[in-house]
């Protein structure tokens, strides 16, 4: 299971969004090692999904009440991601509707800060067993906005890792 990472550095950004942490893989790049572009929208459902999840955790039955299909991801990029780069990529609420939501993703390289691009995810809330649209739980909607600040999950080793030098 994952779970959010506590460490001294998450006090001082209480007020900065979720934040997911990565390294690329070797299997998402071409010869040049560069990031395929496609793999983008692999990294903003990764870092939604661990976002829904982190602040859905206080609703026991969640999972049995909410589910979520993505009907538009839309990605703009400005530089590229190279392997093992290390990412941080932040995710916000930045539309809530009453079946549908945006989240709003941006992708800088974790080590350097360097801007590299950002996501527009608008996803619609299912049932978890008909797929039939519904309306987004009130709780889900109060989670969305007001949990996650601050929190960040790291699978890049950048916190939880021991340094080698």
């Amino acid at each position: 299971m994952t779970q959010a990472q506590e460490t001294p550095e998450q006090e001082a950004t209480a007020k900065k969004p979720f934040r997911y942490f990565m390294q690329v893989r070797y299997s998402e790049c071409d010869a040049q090692q560069v990031v395929f572009n496609a793999r983008y929208g692999d990294y903003i459902e990764l870092a939604a999904t661990e976002f829904l999840y982190l602040v859905g955790t206080e609703e026991p039955s969640l999972e049995s009440i909410f589910d979520y299909q993505v009907v538009k991801l839309t990605i703009e990029w400005k530089a590229p991601a190279r392997y093992r780069d290390k990412l941080e990529i932040a995710v916000s609420t930045t539309h809530l509707g009453n079946t549908s939501f945006e989240l709003t993703t941006i992708i800088r390289d974790a080590e350097t800060g360097q801007f590299l691009a950002r996501g527009e995810l608008i996803g619609v809330a299912v049932h978890p067993q008909t797929f039939e649209k519904i309306s987004i739980p009130e709780t889900m909607k109060n989670a969305m906005n007001n949990r996650g600040q601050g929190q960040f999950i790291d699978h890049a080793g950048l916190f939880t890792a021991p340094q080698v030098n």
